[in-house]
């Protein structure tokens, strides 16, 4: 009887727990999508209207003090949302990102200039394809991802250091190398990221202010980590205009 009881607190647990799972990571992901959705939105409006762009670069090509601002503003945001995190309220969180979302989607509005649109659509794609995997690979898999996790995020460090390098040095050759490897350690990120959200939903109620204002970072995690992979593709295989 005993035994049967502690069987059935034991399931109730393991059930409860699980659905927290769910809840959690289906708040992540929806506001991830919704955020993409502002930002592909933005970025199309953006580039199909030429005032807007002018008001961005001026007719020699140069960048204004606003495309600047555009372009430099989402590093803040992040930062921001990264520190602000116990002092913001879900509210508060909630429309900084919603808000980072459109900002990135005005900064992406360029490459909608310098690549064919059909190049772009099919590197959405494929990076949805990829994406989609690694991010079942992370939920799904019962391996401890935190080792290579760190990798991927020494990686990242490589990149960044590399792309600072290469911005003084103008290198065809160190920028492919930089895109392959971005490639790599994103599509990497991506499956430690979810399994690490995962875990966070695990320890999570979600409903209450804390788990909902998690869940708000979690999905920023995992927007960083699908407009990297993008960039990094349309960097190796994107058509450029003529």
């Amino acid at each position: 009887m005993e035994n049967n009881q502690f069987n059935i607190l034991g399931n109730n647990g393991y059930s409860q727990s699980k659905t927290n799972v769910q809840s959690f990571m289906t708040g992540v992901f929806s506001w991830m999508f919704l955020a993409l959705i502002i930002t592909s939105v933005t970025a199309w409006w953006f580039a199909s209207d030429s005032s807007l762009i002018g008001m961005l670069v001026s007719e020699e090509g140069k960048m204004s003090l606003l495309g600047w601002v555009v372009m430099l503003s989402p590093i803040g945001f992040v930062l921001l949302m990264s520190f602000g995190f116990n002092k913001f309220s879900y509210s508060t969180l909630l429309i900084l990102f919603l808000t980072y979302s459109a900002i990135v989607g005005v900064s992406l509005s360029f490459i909608l200039l310098v690549y064919t649109l059909s190049s772009i659509f099919k590197t959405f794609v494929i990076t949805a394809a990829m994406f989609g995997t690694m991010a079942v690979v992370g939920y799904t898999t019962k391996t401890d991802l935190t080792a290579f996790g760190r990798i991927m995020m020494m990686g990242l460090i490589g990149i960044i250091i590399a792309t600072l390098i290469n911005f003084f040095m103008h290198s065809s050759t160190l920028d492919y190398i930089i895109s392959y490897v971005g490639v790599a350690v994103f599509t990497g990120l991506t499956a430690y990221d979810v399994q690490k959200l995962k875990m966070i939903g695990q320890g999570t109620t979600y409903g209450d202010e804390s788990s909902k204002k998690l869940a708000i970072m979690g999905a920023l995690t995992l927007y960083l980590d699908f407009i990297n992979l993008f960039l990094m593709l349309l960097r190796l295989f994107g058509d450029r205009r003529n």
